[in-house]
């Protein structure tokens, strides 16, 4: 490749933070082939469709870069369950595996690098308790604590047994908690 492909590409480093998607490298004038070359030599990963982590820039990904390239790959994915607890730090360790919401109907492809649980919820429900987090790389969904703890809890499993027992000490988050549990129509009681 030419020379002034690669200075183009420091430009690049410079103007975005991290991530870049195909549009806005083709609006930078670089051509398919190009980024496919870039890709191969090493100064861009491919993170998932139409989107690129610029390798050559001296900064690392961010702690919850894989929040951030699944809702690259589908922006209607929310972090979810005990994945949701570790980015908020409720839980010390990382889940094995990032824990993934998206609508009932949503077949979108999430092909990722790292591995990724698939849950599927209701569509009445599904946007209950969302915030979006925005960082300096990109944004993603996430859901709340007190939603998280109930899914965990709705869906079974050990962490969430625990969890519930430390919230219990905050009478203000243990009421939220209850309420969320009302709506999401929880049966057992926390």
């Amino acid at each position: 490749m030419r020379r002034n492909t690669y200075i183009k590409l420091e430009t690049l480093y410079n103007k975005y933070s991290g991530y870049v998607g195909t549009k806005e490298l083709l609006a930078e004038g670089f051509t398919n082939r190009q980024i496919s070359v870039l890709v191969e030599e090493g100064y861009l990963q491919k993170v998932c469709y139409g989107h690129y982590w610029l390798v050559g820039k001296q900064c690392r990904k961010p702690l919850d870069y894989k929040c951030i390239e699944v809702c690259l790959s589908n922006p209607r994915a929310v972090i979810c369950m005990d994945s949701a607890l570790y980015y908020q730090g409720v839980l010390a360790h990382e889940p094995d595996y990032l824990s993934v919401a998206t609508e009932r109907t949503d077949r979108s492809m999430m092909k990722m690098d790292f591995t990724v649980q698939r849950h599927y919820f209701s569509n009445s429900n599904f946007n209950f308790g969302i915030r979006k987090q925005k960082t300096e790389f990109g944004s993603y969904n996430i859901y709340n604590i007190e939603r998280s703890v109930c899914d965990l809890y709705r869906l079974g499993g050990k962490t969430e047994i625990e969890i519930v027992n430390s919230i219990k000490e905050n009478k203000y988050l243990y009421d939220r908690l209850l309420k969320y549990a009302e709506v999401l129509q929880i049966k057992r009681g926390l």
